[in-house]
């Protein structure tokens, strides 16, 4: 399952239980969660229906405004997001913009790399959190 510039996962939860691992782990980084949009609500206020689909939007100056010092057109793409959705099969997944292609998209300088790469690398490791079961090691 792939669109340009989209990173997708599966999740082994539910769709709310995915939903809170994700937004604990933003907050546990320091992360500012600005909002939580229950799509699927807001389609059962207007007479409609639709799976499950909930976003999460949130994000940190620090990383966000050197990036748009570089290329301000960027700041569209900022704050974050990442969409919870189940398909029809009732599969939960996760999805989020790839860090790379939104500097490709708004041809940031190269000066934004090591944020680029650092978001990257973060939102790979919160999706893990949120999606993944934790693995325990017992001391042997």
């Amino acid at each position: 399952m792939t669109s340009e510039g989209l990173m997708t996962v599966p999740s082994s939860f539910p769709l709310s239980e995915t939903m809170e691992r994700l937004e604990a782990e933003i907050k546990a980084r320091g992360i500012t969660v600005f909002a939580r949009i229950d799509h699927a609500a807001g389609a059962a206020s207007a007479g409609l229906s639709l799976r499950p689909t909930e976003l999460l939007i949130f994000g940190n100056a620090k990383a966000g405004t050197p990036l748009m010092q570089s290329r301000q057109t960027i700041g569209i793409d900022l704050p974050l997001k990442i969409l919870v959705w189940q398909d029809a099969s009732a599969k939960v997944w996760l999805t989020y913009n790839d860090p790379a292609w939104l500097a490709k998209r708004h041809d940031v300088g190269p000066g934004a790399t090591p944020t680029i790469g650092a978001m990257a690398t973060a939102l790979g490791d919160i999706a893990r959190k949120a999606t993944m079961p934790m693995i325990v090691e017992l001391a042997k």
